[in-house]
């Protein structure tokens, strides 16, 4: 049974908004496909090695987070909740250990706000992070932007 969203304030929440001039449906699937996912998840000049992508509540993903710098940085993360094309969330069982939430809201057709938040059980747990993930976080957003340019091509 997958756990719950934990509950959090402002104070233990890294959040990160970005309106996408993409579909709804485009901008889920680039975040529910492993085939997309892999190419832009991850700050710039990351990739990635998918080992387990079970999308559903409950369900595994595992990967290892290749960085520019020659490290590798494993990721075990499960489901909680998946709601298509308005929400998925999961939680990392890896350290550092916090929960993630993304939601996707059309603004108007073809333009879709996604809000991406990291949530931790507390604000030194959130504040030990901030520094690092913030600028990180829109880096990945943009190599998503990418990846649906592409997706857009190819259809």
């Amino acid at each position: 049974m997958a756990s719950e969203i934990i509950e959090t304030t402002p104070d233990s929440e890294i959040v990160t908004t970005r309106e996408l001039n993409f579909p709804i449906n485009l901008a889920f699937n680039a975040w529910s496909d492993p085939g997309h996912l892999k190419n832009w998840w991850g700050p710039k000049g990351f990739t990635n090695t998918f080992n387990t992508f079970d999308f559903r509540p409950g369900g595994k993903w595992n990967f290892i987070m290749h960085g520019p710098d020659k490290g590798n940085y494993a990721n075990e993360c499960e489901f909680i909740k998946i709601e298509a094309p308005n929400l998925i969330a999961w939680k990392r069982h890896s350290q550092p250990l916090f929960q993630v939430l993304v939601t996707f809201e059309t603004v108007v057709e073809n333009r879709t706000k996604v809000v991406f938040k990291m949530l931790f059980d507390s604000a030194e747990a959130c504040n030990k992070l901030k520094p690092f993930v913030v600028d990180k976080n829109e880096e990945n957003i943009d190599r998503l932007e990418t990846e649906l340019a592409k997706m857009t091509l190819k259809k």
